[in-house]
């Protein structure tokens, strides 16, 4: 039975309503260390805070393989729900940064019940052409993403706390349009009984070992990316004076531009095949990294936000299509904790590759650093192709 037309833009809009619950703080960030008198070293922690609440979450929606054995659209409305509340917790005037940064990790760990789940709907729906749906999906998360960005130049003009409130009222939205209009889909298979070993029993499969390997390696390049764009920028007005760059504007539309590619990708799926766009992107993504040192000293400023462009293009594109394999590769029972255990440990992948930069820029001012990105992509080509 084809899904009715209006399925997949309904899960497409309720992703992107639900995950803007994610970037939130960042669109008032400098407010919240005003108004309480954070240190500007709070700004690193409080973002953490979300990944990690995330990562906590992700790992228990696995184990306890939540998404197989409930309706996967009753809960997502659940975590959309508590998910704006705890947003909402950051506006309250006696916080502390410890509480802002309690209020933060529980974004993060209802967020867990919203990315993967809105993946795992889309799986129930779309066995066929699955890539393509994904990356409707993905992208809509891109845009989310880059939005932050943006959202510094339009913030000046309304009160720091409607960001929080529009957020959370977008996230309740969402969580409503799902549970209304997407039903559990057609080629759900739900499972009857808690399997506390599922966690470990999805990588016994070797194709599934082989997409998840692949998308941990995507990951590790893919947040670092997305986090040092505007220091890209910015080192490259240092050496370059001459050079002016909107770098707000700039970071927005070299992270946005991954939406549109996370489509392109779908569609070039159904035509090429999942795998081998996969291939294509992360390599793409993979030589990026390695020659990015070249473009620091080369004086086109357009050819250096080209360059930008087409690596934000080409870092999310296959993030999608891992995704669409990892559910091919897993048995139908268990495809929403499949999805939710590769998300959980690739965001824990970010964390590292984004401490590393960060600790390694500390020591040199290199340009050269950006190449440690580049073992990510190097790693997720060789799991791609192992031998089963």
């Amino acid at each position: 039975m084809k899904p009715s037309k209006i399925i997949l833009p309904i899960i497409v809009v309720s992703q992107f309503c639900c995950t803007s619950l994610w970037f939130a703080g960042n669109g008032a960030m400098q407010d919240l260390v005003t108004t309480f008198g954070l240190t500007e070293s709070a700004v690193g922690h409080l973002t953490s805070a979300v990944q990690l609440g995330f990562i906590i979450g992700t790992l228990l929606f696995a184990i306890l393989s939540i998404a197989d054995r409930f309706s996967p659209s009753k809960v997502f409305l659940c975590c959309a729900v508590l998910g704006a509340l705890f947003n909402l917790g950051v506006i309250w005037e006696g916080n502390s940064l410890a509480s802002i940064l309690a209020f933060r990790f529980c974004t993060g760990f209802f967020l867990a019940g919203i990315y993967p789940v809105g993946m795992k709907i889309a799986a129930d729906y779309f066995e066929k052409g699955l890539g393509k749906s994904l990356g409707f999906l993905v992208g809509a998360l891109v845009i989310g993403t880059a939005f932050p960005h943006l959202l510094k130049e339009m913030t000046r003009a309304f009160p720091w706390k409607s960001v929080l409130v529009g957020t959370s009222s977008l996230a309740i939205l969402g969580g409503v349009l799902m549970v209304s209009l997407v039903p559990d889909g057609p080629f759900r298979k739900p499972s009857q009984k808690l399997h506390l070993s599922a966690f470990l029993r999805v990588f016994q499969n070797g194709k599934f070992r082989s997409a998840a390997f692949g998308y941990f390696g995507h990951m590790w390049e893919l947040y670092a990316f997305w986090a040092f764009v505007p220091i890209m920028l910015k080192t490259y007005t240092m050496v370059h004076p001459a050079a002016t760059f909107n770098i707000p504007l700039l970071s927005f539309l070299i992270i946005a531009i991954g939406g549109l590619a996370c489509v392109l990708g779908g569609y070039l799926a159904q035509a090429l095949g999942t795998k081998r766009v996969a291939f294509m992107a992360l390599l793409l993504s993979g030589i990026c990294c390695l020659v990015s040192p070249l473009l620091f000293v080369q004086t086109s400023e357009m050819v250096f936000v080209v360059f930008l462009l087409f690596w934000g293009m080409v870092v999310i594109a296959d993030s999608p299509l891992f995704s669409t394999l990892v559910a091919q590769n897993a048995s139908p029972e268990l495809k929403g904790t499949a999805l939710t255990i590769v998300n959980c440990v690739g965001f824990a992948i970010t964390i590292a590759s984004i401490q590393l930069l960060n600790v390694l820029l500390t020591f040199t001012s290199s340009n050269s650093t950006y190449m440690v990105l580049a073992l990510g992509p190097i790693l997720g080509l060789w799991a791609l192709f192992q031998k089963k």
